[in-house]
């Protein structure tokens, strides 16, 4: 499977288009490098690639960017599916991944019970998703939304930005 083009819009919003580096945690543009540099569609900027993306980027660059970034994740998330899904199910996983990171999804219980065939109505699948609602071990609200979206998308196929 692949992501729909619907998820990829979505993503592409959510994660919002920045031609110019910022940092991650304060939303501020940068002129040096810092841990959380960020340009493009959430593309993190290792530090040994400052000199490539400090003076920023155009839209084709964080297109193809947003598509390097987004591939090792619909990768991990297609190696871990040991069932069929719908698109809608592999859209919001993918997401989830995206989000949290191809080892947290490889562990995570909302992915073992996808695998054992636990429905989209099921509760205890919905708590293990939402599950993933925090950061320096706090619940951030934004988190909350996103892992909203995320499940709308899974049990509903509801592609809608919060």
């Amino acid at each position: 499977m692949v992501p729909s083009r619907t998820l990829i819009e979505l993503l592409k919003q959510v994660e919002s288009l920045r031609l110019r580096p910022y940092d991650d945690q304060t939303d501020q543009e940068i002129s040096a490098w810092v841990p959380g540099a960020t340009v493009g569609y959430g593309h993190l900027i290792p530090q040994a690639e400052w000199r490539t993306f400090k003076g920023g980027i155009s839209m084709v660059q964080a297109n193809a960017l947003f598509e390097r970034d987004l591939a090792p994740f619909v990768a991990g998330v297609r190696s871990r599916l040991h069932r069929a899904v719908l698109q809608q199910e592999f859209d919001a996983m993918v997401m989830l991944a995206f989000n949290i990171g191809n080892n947290a999804f490889a562990g995570s219980r909302a992915q073992g019970l996808i695998n054992a065939g636990h429905a989209a109505d099921s509760h205890e699948l919905e708590a293990a998703w939402k599950s993933w609602n925090r950061s320096q071990g706090r619940v951030m609200q934004g988190l909350v939304r996103r892992r909203q979206c995320e499940w709308d998308i899974f049990s509903k196929g509801v592609y809608a930005r919060w």
